[in-house]
């Protein structure tokens, strides 16, 4: 299992899988130096399904039209075997004869693979793979989860999750700030705003949970406007997390140090399911993304919290358990409905699964590794019309962008 920093991307919305990875992949196949005239980019699957609604075209065409005259081609009922989000690279020469192509995936979370490299692959950081086997080794060893990544990353790591706490607060001042409609043309107002607005003039329990939304919709619709956020583990739920440790540390007065070692717990979890089986939508539904976010966010919130690591297995459990079979189905492909309320709820929930977790001594019947591997199945059963391909679910009714 490679380094949590896989995890949390810094970049820019409104997708890890669509924009991300594609702007990654443009500037890999730039760096192939062939004497091209133009640049086509064939978008396949899920990509070409929602890659309008999520910018992918504009993601790619910025990165290589500086460079050369680019053309995109859309394919979105061809799924190439390997992974739904495929995308072909060609380059022509002056007789626009082909001489360079180049077939690479975006496989969730702005990571990248084909038939010959793997970036879920790059180097093993870490020695087990399993939560089950790390918690039996951190209860052995009077270890907390945040030390076994301590002594497995090296010493840069806190720096790197330091810039990722701040990008994160960013986006959430950035996003409680903005007002207005969102791009893309659903005509989606940002609430964020209105709802801190509201939260304030409530009685502490309402207010409390009205905040954590308030957070949650601000980087969420950050995201959805293009803006700089970090993947946790993907940006269409990258509100989850932040909102709860900016949260936690407003009203528990966390120290940094403290949220940097819940951080570093939340991206062990989710580099687990990742590396077990997909935190990519179009491969599992947001099953994947959200509930891996609130498992994510429960494990972090039950650390700060002081819980055992069966406690904090147990939130993070929770977190995803309730969140097996959700769909992946953005209304016209665009990263907005139902993903950012989805976001907002999902928030509130891993602090139920912290709580809930709080209350007992750790022990139940179901572990985290079972979870994440019916989450697998779960997904590889979903059809496709239910991940991020746009065709199915809520996004039925809606026109695609």
């Amino acid at each position: 299992m490679e380094s949590i920093k896989q995890i949390f991307r810094i970049g820019h919305g409104p997708s890890s899988s669509h924009t991300m990875g594609p702007i990654r992949a443009s500037q890999m196949f730039l760096e192939r130096e062939h004497d091209a005239a133009r640049f086509q980019v064939t978008l396949y699957g899920s990509l070409a399904a929602t890659g309008k609604g999520h910018m992918t075209d504009k993601a790619i065409l910025e990165e290589l039209t500086p460079h050369r005259p680019t053309t995109i081609v859309w394919e979105p009922k061809v799924f190439l075997p390997f992974h739904p989000n495929g995308m072909k690279f060609e380059a022509f020469n002056a007789n626009d004869e082909c001489i360079d192509t180049w077939t690479v995936y975006s496989i969730g979370g702005g990571t990248l693979a084909n038939e010959d490299f793997n970036e879920l692959k790059t180097s093993e950081v870490y020695d087990l793979h399993y939560i089950k086997d790390i918690q039996a080794l951190c209860e052995r060893d009077g270890l907390a989860y945040w030390e076994y990544v301590a002594q497995h990353e090296n010493s840069e790591i806190w720096d790197y999750l330091n810039e990722v706490w701040k990008v994160m607060q960013e986006a959430i001042l950035r996003g409680l700030e903005a007002e207005g409609v969102l791009p893309g043309g659903l005509g989606l107002q940002r609430k964020a705003s209105n709802y801190l607005i509201r939260a304030k003039g409530y009685g502490s329990n309402i207010k409390s949970r009205g905040m954590v939304y308030a957070y949650a919709l601000a980087v969420s619709e950050e995201n959805a406007a293009g803006g700089r956020i970090v993947t946790a583990p993907t940006c269409g739920s990258c509100g989850v997390l932040p909102a709860v440790l900016y949260h936690l540390r407003e009203t528990r007065d966390f120290r940094d140090s403290r949220i940097l070692r819940a951080l570093a717990t939340a991206g062990l979890f989710g580099n687990v399911v990742r590396t077990n089986a997909s935190v990519s939508g179009a491969e599992v539904g947001c099953q994947g993304e959200v509930g891996v976010a609130c498992a994510m966010a429960g494990a972090a919130a039950n650390q700060l919290f002081g819980g055992s690591p069966a406690q904090i297995e147990y939130a993070a459990e929770m977190g995803l358990e309730h969140h097996l079979g959700l769909t992946c189905d953005p209304v016209c492909g665009l990263v907005q409905i139902p993903c950012i309320e989805r976001n907002a709820f999902a928030a509130a929930r891993a602090l139920d699964a912290n709580t809930y977790a709080t209350f007992s001594d750790g022990k139940h019947r179901v572990c985290f590794d079972q979870v994440v591997e019916v989450m697998r199945q779960t997904g590889n059963d979903l059809p496709s019309l239910y991940k991020e391909t746009s065709e199915g679910g809520l996004a039925k009714p809606y026109k695609r962008l």
